[in-house]
This record gives structure tokens, sequence and C-alpha cells, in this order.
């Protein structure tokens, strides 16, 4: 790509080679996305750095006429040095050892509420790099505290450019692309002063030099300061207070798993109707056969399947985003950190693994909050034990069938599935942190920030990165998924069945109104037979012998062997299997299913058995895939599913086995 900008007369210099490449870095919320939205706005592109599942963000921004630069947005950090992911990641970038080149400048972002904390990076930076640019952000937030910075004096001190700036509402963001625009690659705009920072200072060194040069350009009005830090003061009580912090938290994480169903409801059933209407297309205007079975149940259906979360991903991270704008993100992880530490997990985990209720995929992709990797996997890892939505109609299934007409034990095995779920994710992320995963949760060391108002541009920006992610995995590996699975089960394709023969002759003897239940009862007959016919079918008779100390017969095997591409498929597998065909029968069909002996598939022992091992088993083959795409290897997914499906296993042979003797069949 060419770049062409203007030196400061506005002639060409061609002694200078002008900026092409610029990274943006900053302490935590400091306001850095902001910015780098207002600079590239929807020209901005994500993707995960190589061999991390820490995002990146690149743009390009035009700063001139005939000229644009790429951005590069670096991960939060506090310095340099640190250790985590972030700060290798930074090097990297900084020294142009990683794939997107040595950077021309670099704009670091500076808290002007907190300017002492924030020029110790500054500093690390001006002594190893020439270009520099200094954005001083939220100076409205500093006067309102009775703070002003003088940005000709800090300029001076520090030999670099500083902008004051307001990134939220644009203020100050032209002038950082007037200052790009004229600024060289080759020279530095500013000799540095004699007491810059070098590279041989300590940290100690230059958190000293970051005090002096903030006491002497920051000048303090007083009373309103002081208004202002006694409000944060009294907020940040009650937020982190053991208890008061745990009941605001509970409040807060209510209306946000509350928002992910309600809120959701309506653009979730405008996706199922629009993909209802698509099929009943491809049904008119494709002809009856195979390619239009595999367009229909194979393609549209599968996608629709998974397209159906596309609004509580959106909605999750919209509303992620605006709490961390304002500050109470931090406050609401610290309040959990104590008890997640006993676990193994940090703070920043409650969001994934409470999300995860809704749904896993938006849980897992909400990991990457988690600064941590180490305690990002453990998290990723234990996120599909928390019962997801689409285990309700299962355990609605299955509680219904081990207490019919005892709602009150009904309720309370309903609940107990939550509990046991949760209680499995916690446990084993114990005993991931002295196996696979070892050591301790990393501390969490943070700064808690000050509070402002959300940004909806920032948080509408993040919805639809990680909306668009989310769509590229559902166009790519889950189509392809489901389009396998629609081959098992559809093929080879079985012939009439007689009962299904008989009844259509039966039907066609009859007035159309009462013919139609004779000729559905007639359909779902033969789907039964297609689906024991079917390789899918021929699995479960294969795998029969597996499952059979767990209580299952052939029929109950093949509803769990195909709820592994989805968990909700479970439901739709066994009413085929009843040939319930009318929906308002369909528990009374399953109940009253036989074995080959004449005995019942759902005893009460078996029913118990099966419904423990939906809360604990790994059934969804688009949570494996975004936990394979969300870790970088595909090893940590075979962990997941084997992990999770052993121990259901055991615990379904446990609940059986220990009912069978206790003379509970």
């Amino acid at each position: 790509m060419a770049h062409a900008c203007a030196t400061t007369d506005g002639a060409p210099d061609h002694g200078t080679r002008p900026l092409a490449r610029v990274a943006l870095i900053g302490n935590p919320n400091t306001g850095k996305t902001t910015l780098f939205n207002r600079l590239c706005g929807a020209k901005a592109k994500t993707s995960n750095f190589p061999g991390t599942t820490t995002a990146m963000r690149l743009g390009r921004s035009r700063i001139s006429d005939g000229c644009t630069i790429d951005v590069i947005d670096l991960p939060g950090l506090y310095g340099l040095s640190a250790t985590g992911p972030e700060g290798l990641i930074a090097r990297e970038v900084l020294h142009g050892t990683g794939s997107q080149g040595h950077p021309d400048a670099v704009i670091v972002l500076v808290d002007a509420t907190n300017l002492a904390r924030n020029l110790v990076l500054v500093g690390e930076l001006l002594a190893r790099h020439d270009a520099v640019v200094v954005a001083l952000n939220m100076v409205d937030m500093a006067r309102r505290r009775g703070l002003t910075v003088d940005t000709a004096d800090l300029s001076k001190r520090l030999g670099a450019p500083v902008v004051a700036t307001v990134a939220s509402k644009g203020q100050g963001v032209e002038s950082v692309r007037a200052l790009l625009g004229v600024m060289s690659a080759s020279t530095s705009s500013i000799v540095r002063p004699a007491d810059a920072p070098t590279s041989t200072m300590t940290i100690h060194d230059l958190t000293a030099w970051a005090d002096r040069i903030a006491r002497a350009v920051t000048h303090v009005s007083g009373g309103e300061a002081m208004s202002i830090d006694a409000r944060t003061e009294r907020l940040d009580r009650l937020l982190t207070h053991p208890i008061a912090g745990t009941l605001v938290f509970l409040a807060v994480m209510g209306g946000l798993f509350w928002s992910l169903f309600a809120l959701a409801a309506l653009p979730m059933a405008l996706i199922e109707t629009t993909f209802t209407a698509l099929g009943g297309l491809v049904t008119r205007f494709l002809p009856d056969g195979p390619v239009r079975a595999l367009v229909t149940d194979g393609i549209i259906g599968g996608i629709a399947g998974t397209a159906v979360f596309l609004p509580q991903i959106c909605l999750l991270f919209f509303l992620i985003s605006l709490l961390e704008d304002t500050g109470y993100l931090a406050r609401a992880a610290f309040v959990n950190d104590r008890f997640f530490q006993k676990f193994g997990l940090p703070g920043q985990a409650f969001v994934p693994l409470l999300t995860s209720h809704a749904c896993a995929l938006p849980g897992i992709m909400s990991a990457r909050l988690i600064p941590d990797r180490r305690d990002r996997l453990a998290t990723i890892l234990i996120a599909p034990f928390m019962s997801c939505s689409a285990r309700l109609p299962v355990y609605v299934l299955l509680t219904s069938l081990l207490f019919a007409d005892r709602p009150a034990l009904a309720g309370l095995a309903f609940a107990g599935c939550y509990l046991l779920g949760a209680a499995a994710a916690f446990f084993s992320a114990l005993l991931f942190g002295r196996t696979v995963l070892r050591g301790r949760a990393r501390p969490m060391v943070l700064e808690l920030p000050t509070y402002k108002a959300p940004s909806l541009r920032n948080a509408a920006l993040a919805a639809k990165d990680q909306g668009l992610s989310f769509l590229k995995t559902v166009g790519t590996v889950i189509m392809a998924i489901c389009i396998v699975m629609w081959w098992l089960s559809a093929y080879p394709r079985a012939d009439v069945a007689p009962e299904a023969q008989a009844l259509r002759a039966q039907a066609a003897t009859l007035p159309q109104d009462q013919a139609q239940a004779l000729t559905a009862r007639a359909d779902a007959v033969q789907a039964a037979a297609q689906q024991s016919n079917s390789f899918a079918g021929r699995m479960g008779r294969i795998v029969e012998p597996v499952f059979r100390p767990l209580g299952y017969d052939w029929q109950l095997t093949v509803g769990i062997l195909t709820s592994f591409v989805a968990r909700e498929v479970f439901v739709s597998t066994m009413s085929v299997l009843a040939a319930g065909g009318d929906r308002e029968g369909i528990v009374t069909h399953i109940r009253t299913m036989t074995r080959a002996d004449g005995t019942l598939v759902f005893t009460r022992a078996t029913a118990a058995s099966a419904l423990v091992f939906f809360v604990l088993a790994m059934q969804c083959l688009a949570t494996l895939t975004v936990t394979r795409r969300e870790t970088g290897s595909v090893k940590y997914a075979a962990l997941q599913l084997g992990y999770m499906s052993s121990l259901a296993y055991v615990a379904a042979f446990l609940v059986f086995q220990g009912l069978r003797l206790a003379g509970i069949s």
C-alpha cells in the first residue's frame, strides 16, 4: 500500500519516510479502544495474535487527503515488562518481530485523572522509541475533579508531542490525525530533554520520574475534586463490600442474564421465522429428493439451530462493553475473586460462567476478558458444565418422566440440575489446577478505573465484531458438521414400513380432516423406521452395549449419540423413535416407549441416569468448535469432550446401579 503524507509545510519531503504503521498502547481503561474506533471506525477488523487467544484489532485511518496509516490496537497493560500474554504481544509488535512489522510510531493513551501511574509506561516507550505521541485522554473528567494538566509543559518535559483528547466525544481526535500526518518515521519531531528516561532505568526510577513530572504539570483547584473522590470512595465501599457488593453483583448479573433471554427473544424468533421461510422457499422450488432434503434439513436446519443464538451473543458483548466502560466490571471481578481463587479460577471468570447458562458459545467467547492464558483455558474447559438453554427441553422431558404427576419433586430435580452442573464446574477447575493446568489462578492485581458514562458506539462495535466472528464459524465448520450428521441420519433409505403403509391406506378411505391424524401417524412411523435403519441407528445398535450399564437400550443410545450434535436434538430424536406424531402427546408417547422385550425404556432409574448424563456430558459440536478456535488447539476440545463425557458416564452409571440396588427400577 502506498502512503503519501505531507510534511509540516505541506510539501513532500523526500528526505524522510512518512508514517505507514502506528501502534496504539496504554494502561487498561484509558479509552484506548475508544480512540481506535474514532480513528478507524468501521474499517477495523478483529483477529487473534498468532499463537495466542488474545484479540487484536487492526484498522486503517485516513489522516489527510491521500494519506492513510495502519493502526494496531495492542492489549491494555501497565508496563512492557508484564509477563502475561499482553506483555509478550506488546513487546513482539514494538520490536517488530511479529507478522505486523515494526511500527513507525507509537500512540500512548494516558489517563489525565491518574497521570503519574500512566507516565510509567510512557517512560518505557520514550526510552525505546523515537516517534512517540502522547494522547492525554479524559481531560474533561480531570477538569471535573479539579485537575488541570499543562499539555505544553508536559510535552516539553517528555520530549514528545502531547494532544489533549476526550475520545468518547471525539474531541482532539482530529488533532491526533493531523499530528500523525506531519510526523516522520525517520526523525523525532521534538528533542528529548536531558533527564529523559533511558533503557537502563529500573521501574523504581521510572516511578520516581513519573511522579516528578506529574506533580510539575498538574494543577489542583481543590473543592470539587475532593467531592468527586468522596463519592467514588463511597461507591467503591458499597460495590466491593463482601456482602453488599455480592448482592449488587447478583442484581446486575441477574439483569444481564434476564436480558439475554427477554430482549433477545424477538430477534431470535425473527431468525427462526426467516430460516423457516427460507426452508419453505427451497421446498417450493426444488423437487422432492436428496438435494432438497440436504438443503432444508442439513444446511438450513443445521445453521438455523446455531445462528439463532446470534442475538444473545451480540447483546451479551454489547452489555459487557457497557459494564466495562462504566468501571463496574472491575469491581465485580474484585468481589468474586476471593471465592473463585479457592477453585483455581480468577475473578474475571464470573462473566463467562454466568453467560454459559444462556449458551456456552458466548460464554467461552467472553473468556477473552481473562488476561492470563492458564486461567482462560481453565474457564473455557469448565464453561459447558453450566446448564445452558439448550438443555432446558431435555430437563423438562426427563424430569416429567422421572416424577410424573409430582410437579414439586420435578421442580426440585430441575433446580438440582443447575446446582450439579455448577458444582462439577468448580471442582473440575480445582482438578485441572492440579493436573493438566498446573498452578494457581493468577492473582488479580488491578487498578480500579474511574466511573464514567459508557460509550454506546464502542458497545455497538464490540457486538458487531463478535457477531461477525460467530457467523464466520457458523458458516464454515458448523455447517460442515451439520451436513455430515444429516447424511448419517438420512441414509441408507429405509423401505416403506408395513405399519406406515397400512395407516396411509386407511387414511385414504377417510375424509380429509380425519385422515390428517392418520397420515401424521404414518409419517412418524416411517421416520422411526428411517432412524432405526440409518447409519446413525445402526451405530446406536452397535454402541448399545457400551451404554447398557447405564440402563439404555438402542433407542435411548441413538438419542444420546445424536444429541452430541446438539443437546436439544435428543427430544426430537426420541419423539421420532416413539412415533408420537402429535406433539401434544409427545411426553406420553415417550413415557410408554418399550424395549424389544416389552419393558419400558424410561424406568425411574433410567430417567434419573439420563438426566445426570445430560447435565454433565459434552454434547454440542458447536461448542467444541468454538473451544478449538478460542484455545488455538484441537487438544483442548478433545480434552473437554473426553473428560466431560467420561465424568457423565461414571456419574450416570453410579446413579442407575445405585437406584437398582436400592430397589428403585
